[in-house]
C-alpha cells in the first residue's frame, strides 16, 4: 500500500535542538513507517548533508543570511519546494508560519503544530516583526485544515480571540528515554542547580535566577547551557549581575545524552520561563527524576501540580530565592516531588499515545 506523502516544515533540521524541533522529531518516529516524511530543513540548524537523517527523509537548504532574514528564506524555499513536488499533507510548524499558509493549501492538506502563542510582543523581535508574526498566526488559524496547540492554556486563548476551536494535544516523551543509561557521560558531583534552554534570552528568566542567588548568602555552583547570544544586550546584563557568582557557562549542548546527563546529576532544575507553551525541557527533567523548581506561569501549572514541582511566583527573584533555600533544606521533600512529577510523566506524557491523535488527524484529512 502506498504511503501517505507529509512534507515537515518548521523544524529546521534532524538532528533537533530546541523544543519544537525535538517535538517534530519525536512524532515522526512513532509514525515513520505508515508515512512518508520529508522534513524541509536549513544548514544554519543541521550540519547533515545526507538524504535522510534515521530513516527519514530531509532536503537541506543552504543559508542566506543570518535570523530572521535566513528564516524567512527558509520558509519561501520550502514553499516553493512543495509547490513543485507532490505531497498529501503539510504538517507545518509555529503559529507564525502563516504567510505561507493559503499557498500551501492550493497544493495539500495543511495540520499547523502550534509551539506557543504570544499574548505580548517577544522581546527578540522588532514591532514591525511581531504583528507580521501575529498576522500569520491569524493566517494559520483561518486556513489551515486541522490546527494543534501543544498548550491548552494558548487553545483556549485562541478560541477567544477568534472564535476558532483548535485541538489541544501535548508534548510527550519516548519510552525509550526513560531507560537511557546517562552516569558514565558526565561526572556524578550532584553539587550545582542546573538551567538550560536552547535560545537564551529574556523570556527564559535566567536573570531571575541571577538575581535570587545574588540574594543568598549560601553561593550556589550554576551551571547554564544554551546559546546566551540571542540577544547580546541581555547576554551582557546577565555576565554584568552574575559578578561573584559561581557560573559555568556550557553554550549550546546539542549531544542530547550529554545534556541529559547533567540534568539527571544536577541537585536540581531551575525553570523561570515567564512564557512557554508545553516545555519540552521540562518533561525532560522530570524524567531524569530530577528536582524542579518552576515559575507558576499557566502553561507549567497546566502540566504539574504543587505535588509535583516546587512552584514560585513568576517575575520575582525574591520568590525564587526563598524556594531555593527551601529546597536545599528540605531534600527529601524535592525527591518525593520529582518521584511524583516521573510517575505523571509515564502515566500521561508518552509519545506512544499522543502519536495516535497525530495519526487520527492525518488519517481523517485525508478522508476529506
Amino acid at each position: 500500500m502506498k504511503k501517505t506523502k507529509i512534507a515537515v516544515i518548521g523544524l529546521k533540521g534532524l538532528p533537533p535542538f530546541g523544543g519544537a524541533a525535538n517535538v517534530g522529531e519525536r512524532l515522526i518516529n512513532q509514525l515513520k513507517k505508515k508515512y512518508d516524511f520529508t522534513v524541509l530543513s536549513v544548514a544554519s540548524h543541521t550540519d547533515k548533508k545526507y538524504t535522510k537523517y534515521n530513516g527519514v527523509k530531509q532536503i537541506v537548504f543552504s543559508n542566506y543570511g543570518k535570523g530572521g532574514i535566513n528564516t524567512l528564506l527558509y520558509y519561501l524555499r520550502s514553499l516553493l519546494h512543495v509547490w513543485f513536488k507532490s505531497y498529501d499533507i503539510i504538517h507545518l510548524h509555529h503559529a507564525e508560519s502563516g504567510f505561507i499558509t493559503p499557498l500551501l493549501k492550493l497544493k495539500s492538506k495543511v495540520v499547523v503544530s502550534f509551539h506557543g502563542v504570544f499574548r505580548d510582543e517577544d522581546p527578540k523581535f522588532s514591532r514591525l516583526q511581531n504583528r507580521f508574526f501575529r498576522f500569520s498566526e491569524k493566517l494559520n488559524v483561518f486556513n489551515a485544515d486541522y490546527v494543534v496547540s501543544v498548550s491548552n492554556p494558548d487553545v483556549k486563548y485562541i478560541k477567544q480571540k477568534y472564535g476558532i476551536d483548535i485541538s489541544y494535544i501535548p508534548n510527550g516523551i519516548d519510552k525509550l528515554f526513560f531507560e537511557n543509561k546517562l552516569d558514565s557521560i558526565v561526572e556524578k558531583t550532584n553539587n550545582y542547580i542546573f538551567f538550560a534552554a536552547g535560545r537564551i534570552y529574556k523570556i527564559k528568566g535566567l536573570h531571575l535566577l541571577i538575581e535570587a542567588l545574588q540574594m543568598i548568602k549560601n553561593k550556589e555552583k550554576l551551571y547554564v547551557a544554551g546559546d546566551l547570544d540571542q540577544v547580546i544586550e541581555y547576554a551582557n546584563s546577565i555576565k554584568k549581575n552574575a559578578f561573584g557568582l559561581d557560573i559555568k557557562y556550557l553554550g549550546l549542548i546539542k549531544d542530547k545524552k550529554k545534556l541529559n546527563a547533567t540534568i539527571k546529576h544536577a541537585k536540581f532544575f531551575v525553570f523561570p520561563s515567564l512564557t512557554e507553551a508545553m516545555s519540552m525541557m521540562l518533561l525532560e527533567v522530570a524524567s531524569m527524576k530530577t528536582p524542579l523548581i518552576v515559575s507558576d506561569i499557566d502553561a507549567n501549572k497546566a502540566v504539574f501540580d504543587s505535588n509535583e514541582v516546587l512552584f514560585f511566583k513568576t517575575e520575582n527573584s525574591k520568590s525564587l530565592a526563598e524556594k531555593i533555600e527551601f529546597a536545599n533544606t528540605n531534600p527529601k521533600k524535592m525527591e518525593e516531588m520529582a518521584n511524583n512529577a516521573y510517575n505523571k510523566l509515564i502515566s500521561k506524557y508518552t509519545w506512544e499515545t499522543i502519536a495516535l491523535q497525530y495519526d487520527n488527524i492525518f488519517n481523517s484529512i485525508m478522508k476529506k
